[in-house]
C-alpha cells in the first residue's frame, strides 16, 4: 500500500500536491507499485497524509495527465496498465526535437548543447 512511503514534509517549499505526486511517480519506476495496482483513495489518503481531499485528487490528476495512473470510474485509481509511460513521451518527444533539428540544419553538438542550457533552466522542485 502507497500509504506506507508517501510522507508529506510541512517544511518543504514544494506544494504537497507536488510531494504526494512525485513520491508516486518514484514509487513506480522504482517498482514498488506494479502496473494495474490499485492506489488508495482520494479521502482516505488524504486522511492518512493530514492534507485536503482536494490536495490528493490534484496529484492524482496529474498522475493521470501525465499517463502513470489511470481512473475507472467506482473503481478508483490504479497505476497504469503500461506503468511509467514518461519514457514513451520523452522519446517521442525527442525523436520530434531530432527531425526538426535535422530540418533546420542545425549540427548535432549544436542541438546537443540546446537542449543541455534549455535542461539548466528549468527550474526544478525542492
Amino acid at each position: 500500500m502507497p500509504e506506507s512511503f508517501l510522507a508529506i514534509d510541512p517544511e518543504a517549499t514544494t506544494p504537497p500536491f507536488e510531494q504526494i505526486r512525485a513520491q508516486l511517480m518514484d514509487a513506480v519506476r522504482a517498482g514498488r507499485m506494479a502496473p494495474g495496482e490499485r492506489l488508495p483513495t482520494v479521502r482516505a489518503l488524504a486522511t492518512t497524509l493530514g492534507v485536503a481531499t482536494n490536495t490528493v485528487a490534484r496529484a492524482y490528476r496529474e498522475l493521470e495527465r501525465d499517463d502513470l495512473i489511470e481512473t475507472r470510474g467506482r473503481m478508483g485509481s490504479f497505476v497504469a496498465a503500461n506503468g511509467d509511460a514518461a519514457h514513451r513521451h520523452a522519446q517521442e518527444a525527442a525523436t520530434a526535437f531530432a527531425t526538426r533539428i535535422e530540418k533546420l540544419g542545425v549540427a548535432p553538438d549544436e542541438a546537443l548543447d540546446l537542449v543541455t542550457r534549455s535542461l539548466g533552466a528549468v527550474p526544478r522542485p525542492m
